[in-house]
């Protein structure tokens, strides 16, 4: 089986649903001619054309605008917010128009986009092109919130929201474009060409939206994560020596429920791992679904391990990024309470 980087996934994820349906466009900033300022659309204009992949001008709320009145009228468009940080002038057209077309409309009209936007911290990247915004969209009725952690992951996840009749916010961590990322910078990258999730098919496939899939089976506590902090999570209990499940939600809104609570009843325990800011984070609504279906079942307070209620440092992105010393000890901590 070909092995792919999370960039060539998710290019080959729209190359694959464009050759399906003429419906599917593609476009944003420097995501035709360049290809993307991560590669991620390179070639589709050269293969597709520019009626069907194409350059916007520098405008979030234009260019998201102008997809909600193309999916609106039949046509499929996944567009590029270069940076999750880029997205709030746009945020009004997320919130106010593609959440909530099919509700005004009764049914009568949907709007099947997608919005694709690398985030996340662990490059340098400082304190605007480095956030996790993910809890701005989970709080919206209407949309759907998805963040792969693997490029398997990615192509199958892109392709089921591409196909999906409601819109997407599909948020790639950009820390694991090139390979899989355990929180230790000091050390070499795993390129993906390496690792068993770089193996992605070629063509057709699809992964449920609403699906977690459990990394690492254990019994002595459940950890709950997504994107780059799945693998922190996986370094994480090797370090500790503790015998953790890891469960990497994969989809945010809507969340697997069911999976997340067979795990806690069977350990008795919850750690919460994000990157985004503590407070009012997606780990926030973890934790209270936790505790509600699982109060009985718990023999500890669930734990998260999350960013600091900061801007994202530039000069102390270590300090920030919730690394595996930090999982390690809410691990230690929660076994102990």
């Amino acid at each position: 089986m070909p092995r792919k980087t999370m960039v060539e996934a998710i290019r080959d994820a729209m190359d694959v649903s464009m050759q399906r349906d003429d419906n599917v466009v593609v476009f944003g900033e420097d995501v035709g001619y360049f290809g993307g300022v991560f590669r991620c659309t390179q070639g589709l204009q050269q293969k597709f054309g520019s009626s069907r992949c194409f350059d916007a001008p520098i405008s979030e709320s234009g260019i998201i605008g102008a997809a909600v009145g193309m999916a609106a009228y039949g046509l499929r468009p996944c567009v590029e917010i270069q940076f999750a940080d880029y997205m709030y002038p746009a945020y009004d057209q997320i919130v106010s128009e593609a959440a909530r077309i099919r509700y005004r409309s009764n049914g009568q009209f949907t709007v099947p986009m997608v919005v694709r936007m690398p985030t996340g911290g662990g490059i340098f990247g400082g304190q605007t092109h480095s956030q996790s915004p993910e809890a701005l969209f989970t709080h919206v009725s209407g949309l759907k919130t998805v963040v792969p952690s693997n490029p398997y992951d990615a192509k199958g996840l892109l392709i089921a929201a591409i196909e999906d009749n409601d819109p997407v916010i599909f948020l790639e961590p950009k820390r694991l474009y090139n390979g899989p990322f355990d929180g230790h910078h000091d050390r070499p990258v795993t390129p993906w060409a390496r690792h068993p999730q770089g193996e992605v098919p070629d063509g057709h496939y699809t992964i449920p939206l609403g699906k977690a899939v459990i990394r690492r089976e254990g019994a002595a506590v459940t950890v709950l994560a997504y994107g780059t902090m799945v693998f922190v999570a996986e370094a994480a209990t090797r370090e500790a020596g503790i015998d953790a499940e890891i469960i990497d939600l994969r989809t945010l809104v809507p969340y697997d429920l069911d999976m997340i609570v067979a795990s806690v009843k069977k350990t008795g325990r919850c750690v919460v791992v994000h990157e985004a800011t503590l407070t009012s984070g997606f780990g926030a609504e973890l934790s209270a679904l936790v505790q509600e279906t699982c109060f009985y079942h718990l023999e500890a307070p669930v734990v998260r391990v999350a960013g600091w209620d900061t801007p994202y440092p530039h000069a102390q992105e270590w300090d920030y990024f919730p690394g595996p010393a930090r999982v390690g000890r809410a691990l230690k901590a929660v076994m102990e309470a």
